[in-house]
């Protein structure tokens, strides 16, 4: 999910900033250049934190600016397939959910949220399943695995991850609390059911 990453680049400095804090200026120039974009093999740059080194100035005839090959470290989203994440749904469709993952979005596919059928309530936004009715809506928090991965660098907000909660521990966390307590009153049950068997043969 979120990591910090070295990285290196190349930033040109215009001349009316040649007189200022080299290292403010540099890091300012890769805030507005990097936050927000898309890079496919270190992920989505989150923010510019350290200016780890600025090599000595070139120039280039015809460009009054001055150019420095910096090495920075950064704070990066980089979403993995197999991943584990939790998030919140955004969005009801008649084809699945989308959940918020960090700064992007992820399809919960209508086929990837259980086993049971699953029914659109389009007037209540929220998807119904058939067998125990239970809901899923927007602001519900889930638990889901990361199974599909295309990032977009000219539009991350395009970037597409597709999940899947259909695998055991995973679902609308509400769901496995339920579960779980479900579990644990059939332990309780089947526990007492055995200490009452092991009673009576004592008594035999």
């Amino acid at each position: 999910m979120y990591t910090k990453v070295s990285a290196i680049d190349v930033v040109r400095v215009p001349p009316e900033r040649l007189g200022d804090d080299l290292r403010l200026v540099v890091k300012e120039m890769l805030q507005d250049r990097l936050e927000g974009r898309m890079d496919k093999k270190l992920g989505m740059f989150i923010a510019i934190q350290d200016i780890v080194d600025v090599k000595d100035g070139r120039i280039m005839i015809g460009d009054a600016g001055v150019y420095y090959e910096t090495i920075f470290d950064a704070l990066v989203f980089r979403p993995k397939m197999q991943e584990i994440v939790e998030g919140a749904v955004v969005e009801i469709v008649e084809f699945g959910a989308f959940v918020e993952i960090g700064p992007l979005d992820g399809l919960l596919h209508i086929s990837q949220i259980t086993d049971e059928y699953i029914s659109y309530d389009e007037k209540g936004a929220k998807l119904v399943t058939k067998d125990t009715s239970r809901t899923l809506g927007e602001g519900d928090k889930v638990r889901a695995r990361i199974v599909a991965i295309s990032l977009n660098e000219r539009d991350p907000g395009d970037s597409k991850i597709g999940l899947t909660m259909r695998q055991p521990g995973l679902g609308k966390l509400e769901w496995l609390e339920a579960d779980d307590a479900e579990k644990e009153e059939e332990k309780k049950k089947a526990d007492a059911e055995k200490a009452e068997k092991a009673e009576k043969k004592g008594e035999d």
